[in-house]
C-alpha cells in the first residue's frame, strides 16, 4: 500500500470492556447513549457494518456490509487519550499513568511555583468550564495560576489571556513538563487559556496546547518516518506523541476543519501515514454530557465520509476507530473504559467481520505491514484477513 489513513473519532466507544467496573465504568456505552438522541443519523456507517461489529446492538446490522469491521479491546491499563493513541500506534502500557484524585502533592507544586514565580489555585479534579467560573476572578485578583486535573493523567493550567499571554502560559507548561517526570510523569500537561470576566462569564479560547509525555516505546509513527515515508499528523496527533515520528503537523480548529484538512490530504500525492484526531466528540460533547451534540457531530462525519472514500485509490487503506469511550449519558464527565470500533475501507478491502481483537495494537501491526515497515509490537496484523 502507498497510503494509510488512520482516523480517530476521539471517544467513540461501543460498549464496556470486561474490566470496565475496575475503572468505575460498568455498563458504559457511548454509541448506545448517543443513538437515543433524536439527532442521531448514521446511515453511511451503518451500511458499512457498524452494527455488524461484535456486541453492537444499538444500530442494525447490514445484510451486506461495505467494509471490514472489528471490535478492538484496550490492553493497556488506562482509558485516556495518550495511552489509547499509543496503543493504536503499537505501544501497550501495562502500568497506568499517574492520576491525582486528591490533587498534586507538594513535591510537584512547590518546584512548579518556584519555577513560575506564581502561586496556585484549586489543585484538585475539576470540570474545565467550572474551574474558570469558580476561580477565574480570584486568578485575576491574585495572579495565581489555576491548576487542576481530572480522572485522566493530566496537569492542566488555566490562565486569563489578558494576565498571562498564551506564549507565557506555554512556557509555564514546559516548566511543569520538566518537573512531571518519573513517578509523576503524567500523560499530558495542558495549557487552558481563557478570556472574559466574572460579570459576563469566562470562556476558554482555542489556544489550548498539550505537552505530552514521549511514548515509552517505538511506535508506528517512528517506524514509518524512519523508513523515509511521510507521517502527517492532523489535529492533536503532534501533541499526543510529543512530535516524535511526525514529519508534518497540521493543527485544526475542531472536527469540521479536521475533516476539511483530511479531504484535502486525500487529494495529495504522499507515501506513508496520515493520522487524524477528531477531538470535538470528546472535548465538546462527551465531557460536556451532550448526547445531542455528539449525535450531530457523528451525523456530520457520516455525511462527509462518502466524499473521502471516493478519493481512495487502489493503493490506499483507511481505518476509522477511536481511543476510548466518553459516555455522555452516564453519571460522570470522565472517559469510559470501552471497546472501540474498527472500520477498514479501501478498494482492496474485503468486507466482513474480523471479530474481537485483543489489543488496539493490532491496528498498528496491520498498518505497518500495509506500508511495508518493520514494527515490533504486541499486536497481530489482520491485513491478509481483510484483503
Amino acid at each position: 500500500m502507498k497510503r494509510v489513513f488512520l482516523i480517530v473519532l476521539d471517544s467513540f466507544g461501543i460498549g464496556a470492556e470486561p474490566d470496565a467496573a475496575d475503572f468505575g465504568d460498568a455498563g458504559a456505552n457511548t454509541l448506545a447513549s448517543v443513538c437515543r438522541s433524536p439527532e442521531f443519523s448514521m446511515p453511511g456507517l451503518t451500511a458499512l457494518g457498524l452494527g455488524n461489529i461484535d456486541g453492537v446492538t444499538a444500530v442494525p446490522a447490514a445484510a451486506r456490509p461495505g467494509a471490514a469491521v472489528a471490535r478492538l479491546r484496550e490492553r493497556s491499563r488506562g482509558k485516556d487519550t495518550t495511552i489509547g493513541h499509543w496503543e493504536l500506534a503499537g505501544v501497550v502500557s501495562p502500568q497506568p499513568l499517574p492520576t491525582y484524585p486528591q490533587g498534586f502533592p507538594p513535591e510537584v507544586l512547590e518546584p512548579f511555583m518556584r519555577a513560575t514565580g506564581r502561586g496556585v489555585l484549586c489543585n484538585r479534579p475539576y470540570s474545565g468550564t467550572d474551574v474558570i467560573r469558580d476561580y477565574g476572578q480570584e486568578h485575576l485578583d491574585t495572579g495565581k495560576l489555576i491548576v487542576y486535573t481530572s480522572a485522566d493523567s493530566v496537569f492542566q493550567i488555566a490562565a486569563h489571556e489578558a494576565l498571562v499571554p498564551p506564549e507565557q502560559l506555554y512556557e509555564y507548561c514546559r516548566q511543569a513538563r520538566s518537573i512531571l517526570a518519573g513517578p509523576h510523569g503524567v500523560g499530558r500537561v495542558i495549557a487552558r487559556p481563557f478570556t472574559g470576566d466574572a460579570a459576563g462569564g469566562f470562556t476558554r479560547t482555542s489556544n489550548r496546547h498539550d505537552f505530552s509525555l514521549e511514548p515509552p516505546g517505538r511506535t508506528l509513527l517512528d517506524a514509518v518516518s524512519e523508513a523515509g515515508q511521510d507521517v502527517i499528523g492532523v489535529g492533536k496527533i503532534w501533541d499526543i506523541f510529543a512530535g516524535r515520528g511526525v514529519t508534518e503537523k497540521i493543527l485544526t480548529r475542531g472536527n469540521t476543519d479536521g475533516l476539511a484538512q483530511t479531504l484535502a490530504l486525500a487529494d495529495r500525492d504522499f507515501r506513508g501515514l496520515c493520522f487524524v484526531n477528531l477531538v470535538d466528540f470528546d472535548m465538546l460533547y462527551g465531557h460536556r454530557q451532550d448526547p445531542d451534540g455528539y449525535a450531530r457531530a457523528l451525523a456530520e462525519f457520516d455525511r462527509w465520509l462518502p466524499s473521502f472514500t471516493a478519493k481512495l485509490g487502489r493503493e490506499d487503506l483507511a481505518f476509522l476507530t477511536a481511543d476510548h469511550g466518553c459516555d455522555p449519558s452516564d453519571a460522570s464527565t470522565d472517559h469510559t473504559r470501552e471497546y472501540v470500533p474498527l472500520i477498514a475501507l479501501g478498494p482492496q478491502v474485503r468486507p466482513g467481520n474480523l471479530g474481537t481483537r485483543s489489543t488496539f495494537a493490532d491496528l498498528a501491526a496491520t498498518a505497518a505491514e500495509a506500508l511495508s515497515v518493520r514494527l515490533e509490537t504486541e499486536g497481530e496484523s489482520f491485513l491478509s484477513a481483510m484483503l
